[in-house]
């Protein structure tokens, strides 16, 4: 039960208890009893990231970067500490770090592959992408711990096109106490923000149905029976680009589907139940798409930041 509530607020960060229960078909109280302590003791975090795609400054980046073993889990912290990282992932043999920025412009950029990755002497090499889009019903990811049913009472549907929306000046402010909590109550974000309660759900609404900020729920994916991480460094033909990352993206073991700049054109990130599982999605599920041409497999050996948040188990790195 515990998994199934995890995996509604995955789906649904802002659902409400009563919410959970219609969807899992359980009383309320039952949810309050299970879901309020795991919040309280952070197994669960409520948080929000940014769309960079709406917010023109911000310069999204893929790093692949070479250290020697040694450092390998200092070099990972030092980044999961940075504001401007989303995830932090130590991969395969122990000696690759995989990292997503959202860099503050060109400046941010530079300074971080021209100054500051040459200065690390324990920093071998690297390899950059650039985001160019994310596929959006990777949002709703839900550990297939979920029916189809119960999915679409979440998430309703993901491929229509949002409607344009450009950031007011203001948004800052309530997307940063988002980030904080995206659970805080529309009347505290509206003492955050100075505006009415009013105001502040339609705005954030208005935020989140067009894709400006992402509401998120932070959970150790081992607890949810997830025992193989993946990242797929994916070659697809350009014009099958598209259709191949729907595809990909809203398959249950997919949490995170974008395009890419680079000798690959499609990252993507598997959770899968062991590597039986991950197998049998390379053979059956990747094997069968059509306008795939290579691919490179890289495990994650531990997550170190997510969306955002660092895991409380990479503070002692």
């Amino acid at each position: 039960m515990d998994r199934r509530i995890t995996a509604v607020l995955l789906a649904s960060p802002r659902a409400s208890w009563r919410h959970v229960a219609d969807v899992l078909g359980v009383s309320e109280r039952t949810v309050v009893r299970r879901a309020a302590p795991l919040f309280h003791d952070q197994t669960l975090r409520a948080t929000a990231v940014r769309n960079p795609a709406l917010y023109p400054h911000l310069i999204p980046m893929v790093l692949r970067i070479r250290c020697r073993p040694h450092r390998i889990t200092a070099i990972a912290a030092t980044l999961a500490r940075r504001r401007d990282t989303v995830w932090v992932d130590i991969l395969g043999g122990g000696d690759e770090i995989c990292v997503v920025l959202f860099l503050n412009g060109r400046d941010a950029r530079n300074e971080l592959v021209l100054r500051d990755l040459p200065a690390t002497a324990a920093v071998q090499s690297w390899t950059s992408y650039e985001l160019l889009r994310v596929f959006p019903a990777g949002f709703a990811w839900s550990a297939g711990l979920l029916t189809q049913e119960e999915s679409a009472q979440l998430w309703p549907g993901f491929d229509a096109s949002p409607e344009p929306l450009s950031p007011l000046p203001g948004d800052d402010v309530l997307v940063d106490a988002l980030i904080e909590d995206s659970r805080m109550t529309y009347e505290e974000l509206a003492a955050r923000t100075g505006k009415t309660a009013r105001t502040v759900r339609r705005r954030m609404d208005a935020l989140v149905e067009a894709h400006a900020v992402r509401l998120a729920t932070e959970v150790d994916l081992a607890l949810l029976g997830v025992h193989a991480e993946a990242l797929l460094w994916i070659k697809a033909i350009p014009g099958a680009l598209q259709e191949t990352g729907q595809i990909l993206s809203r398959h249950p073991q997919v949490r995170f589907t974008a395009a890419t700049t680079g000798a690959s054109s499609l990252l993507v990130a598997v959770a899968a139940a062991d590597l039986s599982a991950l197998y049998a999605f390379l053979t059956a599920t990747v094997g069968a798409l059509p306008h795939i041409s290579d691919i490179e497999v890289t495990p994650i050996l531990t997550g170190v930041k997510r969306t955002g948040l660092v895991r409380p188990t990479a503070l002692s790195l």
